[in-house]
C-alpha cells in the first residue's frame, strides 16, 4: 500500500467513493508533475487515450492497474473506485455497478463477443460479470466451497461448474466485507477458477474479465501466490487473444515475484515451477524456441524436488510428470512433433491425480500425433481422452477442431466413427 498521504485526503476519498477512477489517475499524474503525454509514454498509449481515461474511465482493468501503478494509486483505493470492495473502513464505499462502463452495455458485449463454444453459458454468468455479484445470504465461500468448485473442474464437469460460478463469486464477494487479506485471496482464486474454465471452453472475452478481477483482488491480498495464479490465467487469455508480448511480460513479472519469496515453502516452490512452465509455453507460442526450451528445462530441475502427487487443494498442482507434459506442449508449439512425442514417451495416466490432467495428457499427445500427420495414433489418443473426460475433447475448441478434422479427412481411420458419434459430428466424404 502507498504511504503517500495524498490518497487518504478528503478529495481522494470523495473521488473513490464517487467511482471517479479517471479523476484519481489525473490526481496522481498531476501530483508527479506529468503531462498526459508523459503518462501515455509510460503506459504505451497516446495522450488522447490518457485524456479519455481521465475523463471517462475505462473497462480495461489491465490498463487501469498499469496507470494506477505509474501514478502511485494504491490498489485498495483503485478497487474502491471501480466498485470491487465493500465498506471495510471509512474511505471505502459500498460496492455496486461500475460507473465507468454501463452494465447493460457490458451485458451486450458479453452476449455478442468471444468465440462460440459448445457449452451454452447459463444466463447467470453474464449477470455476474456485468456487475459485481451480491449474495443475499451474506455467506462466505471458505476453502471447502472453493474446493468443491475446483473438483468440478478437475472432473471435467464444465457445465456444472459454470452453473455454480455466480453463487460462488457472490459469496466470495460477501466475505470481502471484512477487508481480510485472506478473503481477497479467496475471491481472487474464485475468479481465477472462473477464468480457467471460460478459457478452456473458448470464451476468451469473458475469461479476460474474470482474470482481470482475479489479479486486482490478488493485489489487494498481498499474496505472491494469488498474484501468480491470477497472472497465469490472464497471460493464458492474452496468449489466446494474440497478445504474446503482453502475456510474456505478465508472467515474467509474476515469476520474479514468486522467486523473491525465497521458495522456502513447498507451495512457493510449486508456484515457481508452475510459472516457469507457463513462461516456457508462452515463449514457445510466441516463436522464441531457445528461451522456451531453456525455461522448461529449468522447470524440470525445479520440479525434481517436488512430490510425484501434489497435495489436494494446492493452489498450484505441479509435479515432475506435469512438467514433462509441458515439455510435450512446448515442443509441439515450436513445431517439433517428433521431439514432443519423444518427451512424452514415459508419461502414463497414473502419474496424474485428476481426470482433467489425465485427459490433458492424451489430448496433448494427440496434437503432436496430428502435427506429425499420424491419424491413427491421433484417433487413439483422442479416444483415450474421451473415455477419461469427454469434456476435454468436446468443450475445448482447439481439440474439437483436431477431432473434427480427423473425422472429415480420415473417416476410415479406426475409431473415427466412435469419435464422430461421441461428439455428434457428421463426417463429410474423406480420403480415408
Amino acid at each position: 500500500m502507498s504511504t503517500d498521504p495524498l490518497w487518504r485526503t478528503a478529495e481522494a476519498s470523495a473521488l473513490a467513493e464517487g467511482r471517479q477512477v479517471g479523476a484519481l489517475i489525473r490526481l496522481g499524474r498531476t501530483r508527479r508533475g506529468w503531462r498526459q503525454a508523459d503518462l501515455g509514454r509510460r503506459l504505451g498509449c497516446s495522450a488522447s487515450t490518457v485524456s479519455r481515461l481521465e475523463r471517462h474511465g475505462t473497462g480495461d482493468l489491465g490498463l487501469l492497474r498499469h496507470a494506477a501503478r505509474e501514478v502511485g494509486l494504491p490498489t485498495d483505493v483503485l478497487a474502491t473506485a471501480i466498485g470491487l470492495t465493500e465498506a471495510a473502513a471509512t474511505t471505502v464505499a459500498p460496492s455496486g455497478p461500475r460507473r465507468e462502463e454501463d452494465p447493460l452495455r457490458r451485458r451486450t458485449l458479453l452476449t455478442t463477443a468471444g468465440v462460440a463454444g459448445t457449452i451454452q453459458l447459463p444466463a447467470g454468468i453474464d449477470d455476474a460479470l456485468a456487475a459485481i455479484p451480491t449474495s443475499p445470504g451474506g455467506a462466505a465461500p471458505g476453502p471447502p466451497r472453493l474446493a468443491q468448485a475446483q473438483a468440478l473442474f478437475d472432473a471435467g464437469r464444465h457445465a456444472r461448474l459454470l452453473e455454480a460460478l455466480p453463487t460462488l463469486l457472490a459469496e466470495a464477494h460477501a466475505a470481502t466485507r471484512t477487508g481480510s487479506r485472506t478473503a481477497y485471496a479467496t475471491v481472487s482464486s474464485c475468479y481465477s477458477l472462473a477464468s480457467r474454465v471460460l478459457t478452456k471452453i473458448g470464451r476468451y472475452e469473458r475469461s479476460r474479465l474474470t482474470a482481470d478481477r482475479a489479479l486486482t483482488y490478488a493485489d489487494l491480498s498481498g499474496s505472491a501466490l494469488a498474484t501468480a495464479e491470477a497472472s497465469r490465467e490472464l497471460s493464458i487469455v492474452l496468449r489466446h487473444q494474440d497478445q504474446p508480448k503482453a502475456a510474456q511480460r505478465l508472467v515474467d513479472r509474476a515469476l520474479t515475484a514468486v522467486e523473491r519469496t525465497g521458495l522456502a515453502t513447498q507451495a512457493q516452490a510449486m508456484a515457481y515451477a508452475q510459472m516457469l512452465c507457463t513462461t516456457a509455453y508462452t515463449a514457445a507460442r510466441a516463436g522464441d524456441r531457445d528461451r522456451a526450451l531453456t525455461l522448461v528445462r529449468e522447470a524440470g530441475r525445479a520440479a525434481a524436488r517436488l512430490p510425484d502427487q501434489p497435495a489436494a487443494g494446492a493452489v498450484f498442482s505441479i509435479s515432475p510428470a506435469a512438467v514433462t507434459l509441458y515439455e510435450v506442449g512446448v515442443h509441439w508449439a515450436v513445431g517439433d512433433a517428433g521431439t514432443a512425442l519423444h518427451a512424452g514417451r514415459s508419461l502414463h495416466p497414473a502419474q496424474f491425480s485428476t481426470a482433467e490432467r489425465r485427459a490433458r495428457m492424451h489430448t496433448d499427445l494427440a496434437r503432436a500425433w496430428w502435427q506429425w500427420d499420424k491419424p491413427q495414433q491421433t484417433a487413439d489418443a483422442l479416444l483415450h481422452a474421451l473415455r477419461v473426460s469427454p469434456a476435454e475433447v468436446r468443450d475445448r475448441p482447439a481439440i474439437r477442431r483436431v477431432a473434427d478434422d480427423l473425422i472429415n479427412r480420415h473417416p476410415r481411420t479406426v475409431g473415427a466413427r466412435e469419435l464422430a458419434s461421441a461428439l455428434g459430428t457428421r463426417a463429410r466424404a474423406g480420403t480415408g
